[in-house]
Protein backbone atom coordinates (compact mmCIF):
# COMPACT_ATOMS: atom_id res chain seq x y z
CA UNK A 1 0.00 0.00 0.00
CA UNK A 2 0.88 3.52 -1.01
CA UNK A 3 1.78 5.16 2.22
CA UNK A 4 0.41 8.33 0.69
CA UNK A 5 -3.26 6.88 0.00
CA UNK A 6 -5.92 6.70 1.93
CA UNK A 7 -8.94 4.51 0.61
CA UNK A 8 -12.67 5.23 1.26
CA UNK A 9 -14.12 1.95 2.30
CA UNK A 10 -17.85 2.22 1.03
CA UNK A 11 -18.91 -0.79 1.52
CA UNK A 12 -18.20 -0.78 4.97
CA UNK A 13 -20.97 0.23 8.28
CA UNK A 14 -20.09 0.50 11.55
CA UNK A 15 -22.51 -1.01 14.57
CA UNK A 16 -22.29 0.54 17.33
CA UNK A 17 -23.27 -1.73 20.84
CA UNK A 18 -23.51 -0.45 24.17
CA UNK A 19 -24.77 -0.32 27.63
CA UNK A 20 -24.70 -2.59 30.68
CA UNK A 21 -24.85 -5.77 29.47
CA UNK A 22 -22.61 -5.13 26.24
CA UNK A 23 -19.58 -6.40 27.62
CA UNK A 24 -21.71 -10.34 28.76
CA UNK A 25 -23.68 -10.13 25.83
CA UNK A 26 -20.70 -9.90 23.00
CA UNK A 27 -18.54 -12.53 24.60
CA UNK A 28 -21.30 -15.05 24.59
CA UNK A 29 -22.01 -15.33 21.02
CA UNK A 30 -18.57 -14.11 19.23
CA UNK A 31 -16.02 -16.54 17.94
CA UNK A 32 -13.23 -14.33 19.25
CA UNK A 33 -12.21 -13.51 23.54
CA UNK A 34 -13.76 -9.99 23.97
CA UNK A 35 -11.28 -9.56 26.64
CA UNK A 36 -8.74 -8.95 24.12
CA UNK A 37 -10.63 -5.53 23.26
CA UNK A 38 -9.43 -2.61 25.05
CA UNK A 39 -8.52 0.84 24.06
CA UNK A 40 -5.50 0.10 22.31
CA UNK A 41 -5.98 -3.23 20.73
CA UNK A 42 -9.03 -4.10 18.57
CA UNK A 43 -9.83 -7.89 17.42
CA UNK A 44 -11.62 -9.24 14.44
CA UNK A 45 -14.36 -11.96 14.38
CA UNK A 46 -17.15 -13.67 13.21
CA UNK A 47 -20.42 -14.79 13.98
CA UNK A 48 -21.14 -18.56 13.22
CA UNK A 49 -24.19 -20.60 13.28
CA UNK A 50 -25.07 -23.09 15.87
CA UNK A 51 -23.63 -25.73 13.59
CA UNK A 52 -20.19 -23.48 12.99
CA UNK A 53 -20.96 -21.97 9.31
CA UNK A 54 -20.18 -18.55 8.83
CA UNK A 55 -22.52 -15.96 9.10
CA UNK A 56 -20.98 -12.61 9.80
CA UNK A 57 -18.02 -11.27 10.11
CA UNK A 58 -16.79 -7.62 11.87
CA UNK A 59 -13.69 -5.74 13.64
CA UNK A 60 -14.52 -5.43 16.98
CA UNK A 61 -13.04 -1.66 18.40
CA UNK A 62 -13.66 -0.10 21.64
CA UNK A 63 -15.78 2.95 21.49
CA UNK A 64 -16.44 5.04 24.75
CA UNK A 65 -18.74 2.44 26.71
CA UNK A 66 -19.53 0.02 24.22
CA UNK A 67 -18.12 -1.62 20.74
CA UNK A 68 -17.73 -0.31 17.32
CA UNK A 69 -18.60 -3.29 14.66
CA UNK A 70 -17.23 -2.14 11.33
CA UNK A 71 -18.84 -4.98 9.31
CA UNK A 72 -19.49 -5.51 5.27
CA UNK A 73 -22.66 -3.12 4.44
CA UNK A 74 -24.58 -5.45 2.98
CA UNK A 75 -24.72 -7.26 5.91
CA UNK A 76 -26.26 -4.62 8.32
CA UNK A 77 -29.91 -5.21 8.51
CA UNK A 78 -29.30 -9.07 8.91
CA UNK A 79 -26.35 -8.34 11.26
CA UNK A 80 -28.52 -5.95 13.35
CA UNK A 81 -31.65 -8.28 13.02
CA UNK A 82 -29.50 -11.68 14.52
CA UNK A 83 -28.24 -9.72 17.42
CA UNK A 84 -31.57 -8.44 18.79
CA UNK A 85 -32.13 -12.32 17.85
CA UNK A 86 -29.76 -13.28 20.88
CA UNK A 87 -30.07 -9.71 22.84
CA UNK A 88 -33.29 -11.52 24.98
CA UNK A 89 -33.05 -9.48 28.68
CA UNK A 90 -29.81 -8.14 27.58
CA UNK A 91 -29.20 -4.17 28.73
CA UNK A 92 -28.01 -3.29 25.64
CA UNK A 93 -28.57 -0.67 22.67
CA UNK A 94 -27.86 -2.06 19.14
CA UNK A 95 -27.19 1.51 16.50
CA UNK A 96 -26.70 1.63 13.32
CA UNK A 97 -23.91 4.31 12.58
CA UNK A 98 -23.23 4.05 8.67
CA UNK A 99 -24.73 7.35 8.03
CA UNK A 100 -22.53 8.89 10.22
CA UNK A 101 -18.81 6.95 10.49
CA UNK A 102 -17.11 5.90 7.41
CA UNK A 103 -13.80 3.58 7.34
CA UNK A 104 -10.70 4.39 5.48
CA UNK A 105 -7.49 2.27 4.81
CA UNK A 106 -4.11 3.12 4.85
CA UNK A 107 -1.04 1.41 4.76
CA UNK A 108 0.66 -0.32 7.81
CA UNK A 109 3.92 2.15 6.98
CA UNK A 110 1.53 5.51 7.91
CA UNK A 111 0.39 3.73 11.01
CA UNK A 112 4.31 3.05 12.64
CA UNK A 113 4.75 7.03 11.98
CA UNK A 114 2.21 7.27 15.36
CA UNK A 115 2.85 3.90 16.78
CA UNK A 116 5.90 1.18 16.56
CA UNK A 117 3.72 -1.53 17.84
CA UNK A 118 2.97 -3.51 14.67
CA UNK A 119 1.68 -6.16 16.19
CA UNK A 120 -2.12 -7.10 14.18
CA UNK A 121 -4.80 -4.97 16.04
CA UNK A 122 -2.96 -2.51 17.92
CA UNK A 123 -5.29 0.14 18.14
CA UNK A 124 -4.03 4.10 18.55
CA UNK A 125 -6.13 7.61 18.58
CA UNK A 126 -5.94 10.00 15.85
CA UNK A 127 -7.63 13.04 17.02
CA UNK A 128 -9.89 10.92 19.00
CA UNK A 129 -11.03 8.72 16.05
CA UNK A 130 -9.46 4.71 16.29
CA UNK A 131 -6.60 3.72 13.67
CA UNK A 132 -6.26 0.24 13.90
CA UNK A 133 -3.41 -2.33 12.44
CA UNK A 134 -5.97 -4.77 10.69
CA UNK A 135 -6.08 -7.66 13.20
CA UNK A 136 -6.61 -10.15 10.48
CA UNK A 137 -3.05 -9.54 9.19
CA UNK A 138 -0.93 -6.76 9.29
CA UNK A 139 0.43 -6.78 5.68
CA UNK A 140 -3.55 -5.14 5.10
CA UNK A 141 -2.57 -1.88 6.54
CA UNK A 142 -4.72 0.08 9.33
CA UNK A 143 -8.04 1.73 8.99
CA UNK A 144 -9.24 4.82 10.95
CA UNK A 145 -13.33 4.83 11.78
CA UNK A 146 -14.26 8.69 11.54
CA UNK A 147 -17.32 11.22 11.31
CA UNK A 148 -17.76 11.28 7.71
CA UNK A 149 -17.87 15.29 8.24
CA UNK A 150 -13.89 14.86 9.76
CA UNK A 151 -12.64 13.04 7.27
CA UNK A 152 -10.99 14.93 4.96
CA UNK A 153 -9.94 17.41 7.30
CA UNK A 154 -8.15 14.32 9.06
CA UNK A 155 -7.03 13.09 5.20
CA UNK A 156 -5.45 16.49 4.89
CA UNK A 157 -3.64 16.54 8.68
CA UNK A 158 -2.58 13.06 7.71
CA UNK A 159 -0.80 14.00 3.98
CA UNK A 160 -2.87 11.48 2.59
CA UNK A 161 -4.67 11.39 -0.62
CA UNK A 162 -7.95 9.89 -0.96
CA UNK A 163 -7.75 7.63 -4.02
CA UNK A 164 -8.99 4.80 -6.02
CA UNK A 165 -10.53 1.43 -3.55
CA UNK A 166 -9.75 -0.88 -5.87
CA UNK A 167 -5.69 -0.94 -5.42
CA UNK A 168 -7.21 -1.95 -1.51
CA UNK A 169 -9.19 -4.98 -2.71
CA UNK A 170 -6.71 -5.59 -5.01
CA UNK A 171 -4.28 -5.97 -2.34
CA UNK A 172 -6.73 -8.33 -0.01
CA UNK A 173 -7.69 -10.49 -2.32
CA UNK A 174 -3.61 -11.41 -3.39
CA UNK A 175 -3.29 -11.96 0.41
CA UNK A 176 -6.44 -14.26 0.35
CA UNK A 177 -8.65 -12.01 2.74
CA UNK A 178 -12.20 -11.50 1.74
CA UNK A 179 -13.82 -8.14 2.45
CA UNK A 180 -17.41 -7.32 1.71
CA UNK A 181 -18.02 -10.41 -1.17
CA UNK A 182 -19.01 -13.17 0.88
CA UNK A 183 -22.81 -13.53 0.46
CA UNK A 184 -22.47 -16.58 -0.81
CA UNK A 185 -20.40 -17.99 1.63
CA UNK A 186 -23.28 -17.14 4.43
CA UNK A 187 -24.61 -20.59 6.18
CA UNK A 188 -22.67 -22.57 4.06
CA UNK A 189 -19.39 -22.84 4.21
CA UNK A 190 -17.90 -23.14 7.93
CA UNK A 191 -15.99 -20.22 9.89
CA UNK A 192 -12.46 -22.71 10.37
CA UNK A 193 -13.12 -22.94 6.16
CA UNK A 194 -12.91 -19.53 5.63
CA UNK A 195 -9.73 -19.50 7.63
CA UNK A 196 -11.07 -18.07 10.34
CA UNK A 197 -7.94 -19.31 12.89
CA UNK A 198 -5.27 -18.04 10.11
CA UNK A 199 -7.44 -14.76 10.15
CA UNK A 200 -7.46 -14.15 14.09
CA UNK A 201 -10.93 -14.66 14.32
CA UNK A 202 -11.36 -17.25 16.41
CA UNK A 203 -10.31 -18.10 19.95
CA UNK A 204 -9.87 -21.82 21.21
CA UNK A 205 -9.60 -21.22 25.02
CA UNK A 206 -12.33 -18.97 25.72
CA UNK A 207 -15.41 -20.02 26.74
CA UNK A 208 -18.63 -20.99 24.57
CA UNK A 209 -19.93 -19.30 21.90
CA UNK A 210 -22.60 -20.08 19.24
CA UNK A 211 -21.07 -22.73 16.88
CA UNK A 212 -18.15 -23.84 19.29
CA UNK A 213 -19.32 -26.94 19.74
CA UNK A 214 -18.65 -28.33 16.22
CA UNK A 215 -15.65 -25.71 15.55
CA UNK A 216 -13.87 -27.19 18.30
CA UNK A 217 -14.76 -30.79 17.51
CA UNK A 218 -13.19 -29.90 13.66
CA UNK A 219 -10.22 -28.99 14.91
CA UNK A 220 -9.58 -31.30 17.76
CA UNK A 221 -10.60 -34.21 15.28
CA UNK A 222 -8.87 -32.18 12.31
CA UNK A 223 -11.96 -32.42 10.21
CA UNK A 224 -11.23 -29.74 8.29
CA UNK A 225 -10.54 -30.48 4.93
CA UNK A 226 -11.36 -28.15 2.63
CA UNK A 227 -10.45 -23.96 2.65
CA UNK A 228 -11.12 -20.93 0.49
CA UNK A 229 -8.59 -19.46 -1.52
CA UNK A 230 -8.53 -16.44 -4.01
CA UNK A 231 -8.48 -17.31 -7.40
CA UNK A 232 -6.90 -15.72 -10.34
CA UNK A 233 -9.13 -15.89 -13.86
CA UNK A 234 -6.36 -16.69 -16.64
CA UNK A 235 -9.11 -17.48 -19.82
CA UNK A 236 -13.09 -17.29 -19.59
CA UNK A 237 -15.24 -16.81 -17.31
CA UNK A 238 -16.80 -17.93 -14.37
CA UNK A 239 -20.32 -18.72 -12.12
CA UNK A 240 -20.57 -19.99 -8.87
CA UNK A 241 -20.99 -23.32 -8.03
CA UNK A 242 -18.65 -24.26 -11.43
CA UNK A 243 -16.47 -27.59 -10.63
CA UNK A 244 -12.70 -26.45 -10.53
CA UNK A 245 -11.18 -29.51 -11.94
CA UNK A 246 -7.24 -30.27 -12.31
CA UNK A 247 -6.23 -33.72 -15.09
CA UNK A 248 -10.27 -34.61 -14.67
CA UNK A 249 -10.36 -34.04 -11.03
CA UNK A 250 -12.72 -32.10 -9.46
CA UNK A 251 -10.66 -30.67 -6.78
CA UNK A 252 -12.75 -27.30 -5.77
CA UNK A 253 -15.61 -24.98 -6.47
CA UNK A 254 -16.27 -21.19 -7.54
CA UNK A 255 -17.77 -20.03 -4.49
CA UNK A 256 -18.21 -16.75 -5.58
CA UNK A 257 -17.72 -14.55 -9.02
CA UNK A 258 -16.86 -10.99 -8.04
CA UNK A 259 -14.05 -9.57 -9.62
CA UNK A 260 -11.81 -10.94 -7.25
CA UNK A 261 -12.93 -14.41 -6.46
CA UNK A 262 -12.41 -17.26 -4.33
CA UNK A 263 -12.64 -20.99 -4.78
CA UNK A 264 -13.30 -23.78 -1.78
CA UNK A 265 -10.60 -26.19 -2.31
CA UNK A 266 -9.60 -29.97 -1.26
CA UNK A 267 -6.20 -28.66 -0.16
CA UNK A 268 -5.24 -32.11 1.20
CA UNK A 269 -6.16 -33.91 -2.23
CA UNK A 270 -2.42 -34.60 -3.82
CA UNK A 271 -3.60 -32.35 -6.49
CA UNK A 272 -3.86 -29.61 -5.00
CA UNK A 273 -0.90 -27.14 -6.09
CA UNK A 274 -0.56 -23.08 -5.81
CA UNK A 275 -0.21 -21.38 -9.37
CA UNK A 276 -1.01 -24.60 -11.27
CA UNK A 277 -3.72 -24.20 -14.52
CA UNK A 278 -6.92 -25.37 -13.26
CA UNK A 279 -9.75 -25.68 -15.15
CA UNK A 280 -13.69 -24.50 -15.11
CA UNK A 281 -16.36 -25.75 -18.28
CA UNK A 282 -15.66 -22.31 -19.22
CA UNK A 283 -12.49 -20.89 -17.59
CA UNK A 284 -9.17 -21.30 -16.58
CA UNK A 285 -7.44 -20.55 -13.46
CA UNK A 286 -4.90 -20.84 -10.63
CA UNK A 287 -5.04 -20.69 -7.20
CA UNK A 288 -3.27 -17.84 -5.65
CA UNK A 289 -1.02 -18.42 -2.76
CA UNK A 290 -2.19 -16.39 1.18
CA UNK A 291 0.23 -14.91 3.26
CA UNK A 292 -0.40 -17.43 5.72
CA UNK A 293 0.31 -20.20 3.38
Amino acid sequence: MNKEKIYILEDRGIIYINGEDAFAYLQNIISNDLNKVTDNQSCFSYLLTPQGKYLFEFIIIKHKNGYFLDCPKYQIENLIKQLNLYKLRSKVEITNLSNEFVVGALSKDKFIEFEKNNDPGVTIKFREDPVILDPRSIKLGARIVINLEKLYLSAKKLSLKISNIEEYYKLSHSLGIPNSDTQNFQNKIFGLEINSEELNAIDFKKGCYVGQENTARMKLKEKLSKRIYPVEIIEGNISIDDIIKINNTEIGKIVNNTKFSFGLFKFKDPNFQFEKILETDSAKIKIKKPFWS
